[in-house]
């Protein structure tokens, strides 16, 4: 779900730009200044064409090997844990472990769950709280996949997550089967890895058997 954007180029990758524009420039000033054009002339002129072109080659591909990382963005609200009180608490651990390694093994900013129309955990940076499953979690519910929002003020359903801290620039929205959701919001533009989106993936299902066992009543 990721989206390709150019990166900007390092001080270095412009250096090597430069050069290889510069080098090219004056290597046509030169076939164009001489009084004569002899072969020897011409191959040395191929031949720094190439020199040439190859710096500014390299430029490109130094940038892409090298991308500058998307800034972060600094977000409004209190660092925080919110649990729904009357989980058990075998639940309680597992979400206050889960949310906590998905806080410090990527780069998100807050992790939400949303569950049969209740907001079970809310950690990191918290927002106004409320959230209401929109258009995108309904999406999410039909197909069964992760919808990633690498970039979330380019998305005119962005209003959905409103719960979440403003300004969130990138977020997963991941479901829990048809009841619930596991929102992760980063903290910057397209910030979470592949194996970021795994990881939400696998603790969904895990937290799926989890939750619906909650529905179950308790035997006496």
């Amino acid at each position: 779900w990721h989206l390709c954007t150019p990166a900007p180029m390092g001080p270095a990758a412009r250096i090597c730009l430069s050069a290889g524009v510069a080098g090219l420039a004056l290597c046509v000033v030169n076939q164009l200044t001489a009084p004569a054009l002899s072969p020897a002339l011409e191959r040395a002129g191929v031949l720094a064409s190439f020199l040439a072109v190859g710096l500014m080659l390299v430029a490109i591909l130094w940038t892409r090997a090298v991308p500058v990382a998307p800034e972060r963005v600094e977000l409004e609200g209190e660092q925080g844990l919110q649990l729904a009180e009357d989980l058990p608490e075998e639940l309680r651990q597992e979400l206050a472990w889960g949310s906590q390694m998905l806080l410090t093994a990527t780069p998100a900013a807050t992790v939400l769950l949303h569950w049969q129309g209740r907001c079970l955990l809310q950690r990191g940076v918290l927002g106004r709280g409320g959230f209401e499953p929109g258009a995108i979690t309904r999406r999410a519910w039909e197909t069964g996949k992760a919808i990633g929002l690498v970039n979330l003020k380019l998305y005119p359903g962005r209003d959905e997550f409103q719960a979440l801290p403003a300004g969130i620039p990138a977020l997963i929205v991941q479901p829990i089967g048809c009841e619930g959701v596991l929102l992760l919001a980063g903290w910057s533009p397209r910030c979470f890895s592949r194996s970021d989106e795994t990881w939400l993936e696998g603790w969904s299902l895990k937290l799926k058997s989890a939750l619906q066992e909650l529905k179950q009543p308790a035997v006496s």
